[in-house]
């Protein structure tokens, strides 16, 4: 046992150098050398060579250690690790692909939403005024818009868009190296689709989400749109800066012009704008855009989209840059047009195509009147803002402009703002006086009037005594204007007012008489326009017809019949006497050439709002001056800058035009004074000076054999029922406050309506009358009566109380006595005798005119 157990232990003999010496020649031996009982030389010459092939153990790790420390080392170790985090990325990746994916709704229900609808707003002719809605512009096919655009934007944005999947992976390496060497972002990896996606679906937000999001939404564009579909949804609701959705939208606002008919420089400068919007906007400043833009035109060339000809062509190109929001004309149509739109067809859930009644050519000519004047006179007479409307007789608004500026203000004077209308409310009074059986030939005491507590006074101060309605329409007189809403009621010229077109509420008071209830300038206009057509209402409207973008018709505008509101009778004496306001009264600053125009100024107190509103046969048209603050302009009255103003633009609106009468009045004006050489041919030629048409017939005289007993004068014609009554019920008027002191009645019998010429635009004194006689209840020129065939006018006005010799007496306010009618000539004189007008010419008439 004790040999067996000293025989485990046993060291085997070595022999060589130490066991630190690593030299190759060593010799050993070990226990494959020792001839051992029981196993065979084979296994042991096996094992022997085992061991000769195996390295020594620390030779082989010395020689690992230097390898690892080497560069292929860190070669193999880099490559080694980078598989590790690749596989652990690619999960991780995936995972939160899957997770951010989950997050989505299903793919089956994925749809690109409908665009935003555009309301396309345009002209009588077709011509486009504007587009409202959230884009700003119609969508336009690929195919219809200009083909450098699209051009553009490929090159500049997506070079590789037609032959990638979505999404670029070489424009993403491209872009990351690009960005670590500048060591900024300085561009961008988004594809065209990527960016559709993002406009489509998501929010600007800059997250990691929103980034595989926009991936996986690309994807599905990719897969169910081609690439030209996706590049017109593309072009067709890109920002392009200044609120301008799409590239329409874009091309009208900087350019003022379709999309269609942009060249390459104008396409160039689009596609530059998408980068960046806001910085890049030409409105702000053009330099930034035209230099993006050369830098579009150079990556197309190197492109192949255009040559070097186009190149250089393009680059001398100067974009038009229209001015911002066009030039106003027309926005404040377009802005009442879509105000209107729910209350016809409802919510607007599609593009639609809006015709107006605007005629453009009219639209301008508004605009250029209104900046004439106000860059002209209105510094001078601290006027800032102006409006205008101008309606035919249907009521369509044929031109419209709310104030000086539209990219400065947007507030729509014209409709928006209610002001008071002044003395242009007045022919509404008279027109119930009219139709109460007024005529223009009613004589009325301009004198100090007492209404309560109110005291109308004329503009000038002063008083004109005795004066008939026409002359004192024509001339404004405030007090004539109040005493008649006395003796016809306040309520009655309410119902006049709205019944002519007048919506907005009146107080009823006498004040009113002189336009103190606030109303539009739409509104008013619109309520003269019954003046101008022959007495039927004129429903203002701008809309025409609304159509889809396939031509369905959605709304067509129907006013083809509307109601009659006023007598011919009453229309021809109303037109009578405001005609009479511009030959003769506050309006004369209105008169056109050759062509006849009636119309009435109206000033509000303190000059703070000044009028006129006017027409001819064929056009209305209304405009007010004043401050929005409501601030006193210098003396400016409705006869000035107003009815300035009114001509230069309805010389514009008739030119061209033949001229046609007014209603009612056949004979034409003209704004040459006869000459003195005329005058005088014709007195030594025996001709009159007044044109034989100028003025109708005399009625002819009934057969005495008719007439009533004891009567000295042949009756009035019976008036024509047709004539005196519109044909709508409307009841007879009635004065209501027909006993009202120092008023004078109504003739009991009719007065046959008159034509041009035979009203009086000054008094009128009646010669050899009874004092309790009417000189009225008969024809204002029947034969043989001793009066002259034509109206008297005394010119200038005499205060009460200091009437000239000569001046007939006035008894109870109207002219009395014995006296005869005094001509301009022989005020202060004694009467002349009435004879025939050729025989009593003097040398003294014709130098004065007559």
């Amino acid at each position: 046992m004790a040999g067996m157990k000293k025989s485990r232990n046993r060291i085997e003999p070595s022999f060589g150098a130490p066991e630190d010496d690593d030299s190759d020649d060593d010799i050993r031996v070990d226990s494959s050398d020792r001839v051992a009982g029981g196993r065979s030389k084979a296994a042991a010459n096996r094992k022997s060579r085992e061991r000769v092939d195996e390295p020594p153990p620390r030779k082989a790790r010395r020689r690992e250690r230097a390898n690892s420390t080497g560069l292929f080392g860190w070669i193999r170790r880099l490559f080694y690790w980078c598989i590790v985090f690749g596989i652990w990325g690619t999960i991780g990746v995936v995972g939160m692909v899957i997770y951010f994916a989950s997050q989505m709704p299903s793919a089956s229900t994925w749809q690109v939403p409908a665009r935003a609808p555009n309301i396309k707003i345009v002209a009588t002719d077709g011509t486009l005024i504007a587009n409202r809605g959230v884009t700003g512009g119609e969508a336009l096919p690929l195919d219809e818009m200009s083909p450098y655009m699209p051009e553009a934007i490929v090159a500049i944005e997506d070079k590789r868009f037609y032959s990638h999947f979505g999404v670029d992976f070489v424009g993403i390496g491209r872009a990351f190296v690009t960005n670590i060497l500048l060591g900024h972002r300085a561009q961008g990896a988004s594809t065209i689709t990527q960016q559709l996606a993002r406009n489509l679906f998501l929010s600007p937000k800059k997250t990691l989400e929103r980034k595989v999001q926009e991936v996986l939404l690309s994807l599905w564009l990719e897969q169910k749109y081609t690439k030209d579909q996706i590049l017109a949804m593309y072009l067709n609701r890109v920002y392009f800066g200044d609120n301008a959705y799409g590239v329409e939208a874009a091309s009208r606002r900087y350019f003022n012009k379709s999309a269609r008919d942009i060249n390459l420089g104008e396409a160039a400068l689009l596609a530059g704008l998408v980068q960046a919007p806001s910085r890049l906007s030409p409105v702000n400043d053009p330099k930034p855009a035209e230099d993006r833009a050369k830098i579009v035109l150079g990556v197309m060339r190197e492109q192949g989209y255009i040559t070097d000809s186009d190149f250089n062509r393009a680059m001398k190109q100067t974009p038009d840059h229209a001015k911002r929001q066009a030039d106003g004309s027309g926005q404040y149509v377009a802005d009442m047009v879509a105000g209107q739109l729910k209350g016809l067809i409802g919510e607007v859930k599609q593009d639609i195509v809006v015709t107006t009644t605007i005629d453009p050519a009219l639209e301008s000519a508004a605009q250029a009147a209104i900046a004439t004047t106000l860059d002209k006179d209105g510094k001078k007479f601290n006027a800032s803002q102006a409006a205008l409307v101008a309606l035919d007789g249907n009521g369509a608004v044929r031109a419209l402009v709310g104030g000086r500026d539209y990219a400065t203000s947007q507030f729509n004077r014209a409709v928006t703002a209610k002001r008071q209308p002044g003395s242009s409310f007045k022919p509404f009074v008279y027109a119930t006086a009219m139709e109460m059986g007024d005529t223009p030939a009613t004589v009325m005491t301009d004198g100090p009037v007492k209404i309560g507590n109110w005291t109308p006074e004329n503009y000038e101060h002063k008083y004109n005594g005795p004066v008939t309605l026409a002359y004192a329409l024509a001339n404004s007189l405030n007090t004539i204007a109040a005493q008649l809403v006395v003796k016809v009621g306040p309520d009655q010229v309410i119902k006049m007012a709205h019944r002519l077109g007048i919506e907005s509420e009146l107080q009823s008071n006498a004040s009113i008489a002189l336009g103190t209830s606030e109303v539009s300038l739409l509104e008013l206009t619109s309520a003269y326009a019954p003046f101008m057509n022959g007495g039927y209402k004129a429903t203002s409207h701008v809309i025409s017809q609304i159509t889809d973008t396939d031509g369905k018709v959605l709304y067509t505008a129907d006013y083809g019949a509307p109601p009659r509101v006023l007598s011919q009778k009453v229309v021809g004496e109303m037109t009578q006497m405001m005609e009479g306001v511009i030959t003769s009264g506050s309006g004369k600053a209105a008169r056109l050439k050759d062509w006849q125009a009636a119309g009435k100024t109206g000033t509000t107190q303190s000059y703070r709002d000044a009028l006129f509103v006017g027409f001819t046969s064929n056009l209305t048209t209304g405009v007010w001056f004043g401050n929005d603050d409501g601030t006193p302009m210098k003396k400016v009255t409705g006869g000035g800058l107003p009815a300035k103003t009114w001509k230069d633009f309805m010389t514009v609106a008739q030119k061209g035009l033949t001229p046609v009468p007014l209603f009612g009045d056949p004979t034409p004006q003209t704004d040459q004074e006869p000459s003195l050489t005329s005058m005088i041919r014709q007195v030594l030629s025996g001709t009159p000076s007044t044109p034989e048409n100028e003025y109708p017939p005399a009625p002819q005289p009934v057969d005495p054999t008719q007439m009533p007993a004891g009567s000295s004068q042949a009756p009035n014609p019976a008036p024509n029922p047709a004539m005196n009554q519109p044909q709508d019920a409307y009841p007879p008027a009635t004065y209501p406050n027909a006993n009202q002191p120092n008023v004078r009645q109504p003739a009991q019998q009719g007065v046959p309506p008159r034509q041009q010429g035979q009203y009086g635009q000054g008094r009128y004194e009646p010669d050899n009358r009874p004092e309790d006689a009417d000189p009225y209840d008969r024809p204002y020129n029947a034969p043989g009566d001793g009066r002259p065939e034509g109206p008297l006018v005394l010119e200038g006005r005499v205060p009460p109380g200091q009437e000239p010799q000569g001046y007939p007496p006035v008894q109870n306010g109207y002219p009395g006595g014995d006296a005869g009618a005094m001509p301009p000539a022989d005020v202060g004189g004694r009467p002349r005798a009435q004879g025939n007008r050729g025989d009593n010419t003097t040398l003294l008439d014709i130098l004065m005119g007559r």
